[in-house]
């Protein structure tokens, strides 16, 4: 990584701390990433992002605050980016996925609080992550209670809107959503002082369906028999999809699709035949979480496919780009976004009609369902998973996690005994 130090002294960074982050990340993203064989070329792009990740982005957010621009950092795939892009703003995600923010977070928050929360709170309160300290107004929304009570401990330190996500998915419930994304609207209106038009909204609509269609090309490459990139980089790619700037994002990705369609088109693959093909499903794995795809493809599987917002919930269902008003277009994204099917829902059962279908599609072997610890929406609704997948004869397994590595081995000796049982039915 470049020298950063003067730009997050400027933006009022713990320094010391961060360092201490700066000097293990590398060796982490080395461990798990740089020593798998046969990487597509594609990959160099995104190696760079990670290489560069706390340095080219933040520096691109605060040169277009230079200008005059608003950042928007946001916490959850329901914020509509489509509104803070239409207003020239940037929208970019926060969610932490390591360890290293979680005792921050513990200096506000129960211990029983999910470790995302927790790492996304202390990422913030300790000052050790460029992101956190560049976004002008955080998103945040009603998807879990823990997430309500962070909002209002983070609205002590920076701007806050929270958007009020319905629970269920009747037709009252998206026009509530609609209303929301109404009003979101109008904060973003007011706090950047651009107006939202509706030739503005309907590019912010097609440059974010435009990076969805790369993502939903790069996984479709993975439903083939061979496979032409392993889980690990997929996940890495979804992670990036999150903070990178979304129209190169998506011509990154979609120039890695060629290369990958090459190699499905000379037999390319970075897994041995017989490979058991396994699927992720349940809680997100925010960057830099990649514990268990590593468990996974170093124990004997090939993780082939993510229902979990950093995966399929993330891109999957287009906004409708014929709607010509704003109120229309804002119809349209009610409706794209309450095709999500999160455990805040009640009920869900779209979510297991989602896992089944996508076991089907990517022809999966088993299913390991993840829970990230205290996560009590994703832990009981895990019941009502491994019992459909266990009445369609999916193999399941149910693992329960956290950000630390103290649990690896046992993880990865419940991960082995899954995939032996599966190579041995």
């Amino acid at each position: 990584m470049a020298d950063y130090h003067e730009m997050w002294k400027e933006l009022g960074m713990d320094i010391e701390t961060h360092d201490q982050l700066c000097e293990v990340l590398p060796q982490a993203f080395g461990d798990v990433y740089l020593s798998q064989e046969n990487r597509p070329e594609g990959m160099d792009y995104f190696n760079f992002v990670v290489a560069e990740i706390h340095g080219v982005r933040p520096a691109e957010l605060i040169e277009h605050q230079k200008k005059g621009g608003k950042v928007f950092g946001t916490f959850c795939v329901y914020v509509p980016d489509e509104i803070v892009f239409a207003a020239d703003a940037i929208a970019t995600g926060l969610c932490g996925g390591s360890q290293f923010w979680v005792p921050g977070g513990e200096k506000v928050l129960p211990t029983n609080t999910c470790p995302l929360i927790k790492a996304s709170v202390g990422a913030r309160l300790d000052r050790t992550c460029p992101f956190f300290r560049i976004a002008d107004m955080y998103v945040g929304e009603t998807t879990c209670d823990g997430k309500k009570k962070a909002w209002e401990i983070l609205s002590e330190d920076v701007p806050v809107h929270v958007m009020n996500l319905p629970q269920m998915k009747r037709g009252k419930d998206v026009a509530a959503w609609a209303e929301e994304i109404a009003e979101f609207k109008d904060k973003v209106e007011e706090f950047t002082g651009n107006t939202v038009t509706a030739d503005k909204l309907a590019a912010g609509i097609q440059l974010i369906n435009t990076k969805r269609k790369a993502l939903q090309r790069l996984y479709d490459l993975r439903k083939n028999e061979r496979l032409p990139i392993s889980g690990c980089d997929a996940l890495l790619i979804s992670q990036i999809a999150f903070y990178d700037d979304p129209a190169r994002f998506a011509e990154m990705t979609n120039k890695l699709c060629d290369e990958l369609d090459e190699r499905v088109k000379n037999g390319v693959s970075v897994v041995k035949d017989g490979t058991k093909r396994i699927m992720l499903t349940g809680t997100p794995l925010a960057i830099p979480n990649w514990k268990l795809h590593n468990i996974v493809e170093t124990s004997g599987g090939a993780v082939v496919c993510e229902e979990m917002c950093t995966g399929t919930r993330y891109f999957e269902h287009l906004v409708d780009e014929s709607r010509t008003t704003v109120e229309e277009q804002i119809q349209a994204l009610a409706e794209r976004y309450m095709n999500i099917n999160c455990a805040c829902f009640t009920p869900n059962e779209g979510r297991i009609d989602d896992i089944l279908r996508l076991a089907r599609e990517y022809k999966v072997d088993g299913i390991i369902d993840v829970n990230l610890k205290f996560c009590s929406l994703y832990d009981t609704e895990g019941y009502f998973v491994e019992r459909a997948m266990k009445e369609a004869g999916i193999p399941v397994l149910g693992i329960e996690t956290d950000y630390t590595d103290s649990d690896a081995q046992q993880l990865r000796t419940r991960v082995s005994a899954f995939i032996e049982m599966l190579n041995n039915a």
